[in-house]
């Protein structure tokens, strides 16, 4: 999702708050020399998104915990799949890791059955999630609902009439919107476009009524006036936004569907590379996603850090996760094939 300049230029001037260097642990002491090179950090999709800014923020104050260079490497494409594909291939020592979304991780396999060119939970191996957010549901500040319940109260009233957009078939919105609409026993016309950028400017030119979308990539136009925000996709409140602290979640809107939309980002690397440099690797994240000041840089946009204690924690979690995103791609009858 295209972000604003403010956003982008609160990102790149992130300090280094982690640039002091952290006693070496056993695990790294077994590591040798590692990284003994640059270290590539591969985001799947294209620069200037919520991924690309995840990303850079991680890269930055990754690298003086490292002693090497950490480069960002865009390999947008497929969905993710293309940059996914090429960490899965590439050389098994650590030096390429992954920030791959809970999509790319967890949902694609069941998106793209013929044509995915790996399986994320055989080809790639865990390190440790560190962001995580939710999805918003904005509509055009010039339609009438001012609450979820007028808006549903709307679309049973006008079946087929309201129409809400998203950055694509399959995406997080697609799927959120899909379950809102079983829960609610509504008929909300999903209006697919390539990328979120051209929905949220439909959007704003009063083409489309509505959308879900990751916080990021709305919360500015919220805060301008020109988006009402009216639910978020997780069962609980983003409380840490002043902006969204009174928006409710699916918790109070619809209990009975037990929905909890959370859009999270983790680092893996391929499957094969030797444990203690992938230890080395979540100590030296861990001290990243723990900082205050990657947490001052993200709650402004809408996501909060999240870690794992051990890689293992995390394989756990991506497994169930992965169980979650099934049902939702199956029930909602997406497919990218």
């Amino acid at each position: 999702m295209t972000l604003s300049r403010r956003a982008l230029l609160g990102a790149a001037a992130l300090p280094l708050a982690c640039a002091s260097a952290l006693p070496r642990s056993a695990s790294a002491q077994g590591a040798g020399d590692f990284p003994s090179r640059t270290v590539r950090l591969v985001v799947p999709f294209a620069p200037g998104g919520a991924v690309d800014i995840t990303g850079r923020l991680l890269a930055e104050q990754l690298q003086p915990l490292l002693g090497q260079t950490v480069v960002v490497d865009n390999r947008g494409g497929a969905g993710g799949n293309i940059g996914a594909d090429a960490v899965a291939r590439a050389e098994k020592d650590g030096h390429t890791l992954l920030l791959g979304s809970a999509t790319i991780l967890a949902a694609n396999k069941f998106l793209y059955r013929r044509s995915m060119p790996i399986d994320p939970l055989r080809d790639l191996a865990p390190v440790t999630r560190v962001v995580t957010g939710t999805v918003l549901l904005v509509v055009n500040a010039q339609r009438p609902w001012k609450t979820f319940q007028e808006l549903v109260a709307a679309a049973k009233a006008r079946p087929g009439e309201i129409t809400m957009g998203s950055s694509g078939t399959g995406s997080v919105s697609h799927l959120t919107l899909s379950a809102v609409n079983r829960a609610a026993g509504v008929d909300i016309t999903h209006v697919p476009y390539r990328g979120g950028g051209p929905a949220i400017q439909d959007l704003l030119a009063g083409n489309i009524d509505m959308m879900f979308d990751v916080i990021p990539a709305l919360l500015p136009h919220v805060r301008e006036g020109r988006f009402r925000a009216l639910a978020v996709g997780s069962a609980e409140r983003v409380t840490y936004v002043p902006e969204l602290k009174d928006v409710p979640g699916m918790k109070e809107l619809l209990p009975a569907s037990k929905l909890d939309a959370q859009s999270w980002y983790a680092v893996t690397v391929p499957s094969g590379t030797p444990p203690e440099r992938i230890a080395v690797l979540h100590e030296r994240l861990l001290a990243v996603v723990r900082s205050d000041g990657f947490r001052e840089k993200l709650q402004p946009l809408g996501f909060a850090p999240v870690w794992d204690a051990t890689p293992d924690d995390f394989a756990r979690y991506w497994r169930d996760q992965e169980l979650v995103w099934r049902e939702l791609v199956e029930a909602s009858g997406a497919t990218l094939d």
